[in-house]
């Protein structure tokens, strides 16, 4: 954990520029009891790609957007793992057809005549 100081240094950012991403959601970094921010590896990962779209020309809210994007994606690779792993153990062929409804994987089978 960093302080702000050292997190404005490590990310090339000022600290000023660090509370206002702050306050725009864009970074939650934790907090100490007496309220100061403490700055993990991850958020210092974050600020620098803050910092490297903002370069490329996209705004505070754009980047926002992506950052949202980015995570919403992680999130979805996870469950697809998952859900991956969870067919793998089942004792079901593999390649029977199979329907994403929701948070549902329906898999059927072909009835025979």
């Amino acid at each position: 954990m960093f302080v702000i100081s050292v997190a404005a240094e490590l990310s090339g950012l000022h600290p000023q520029t660090l509370r206002t991403y702050d306050r725009l959601g864009l970074v939650a970094p934790g907090r100490t009891g007496g309220g100061g921010r403490r700055y993990s590896l991850r958020d210092i990962e974050l600020l620098r790609t803050v910092a490297r779209l903002t370069a490329e020309g996209l705004g505070l809210e754009g980047v926002k957007r992506v950052i949202e994007l980015e995570n919403q994606v992680l999130a979805l690779q996870e469950k697809v793992a998952e859900l991956q792993a969870e067919i793998a153990q089942s004792k079901l062929p593999q390649n029977l057809p199979a329907r994403v409804s929701g948070n549902q994987v329906v898999i059927w089978r072909q009835r025979r005549r």
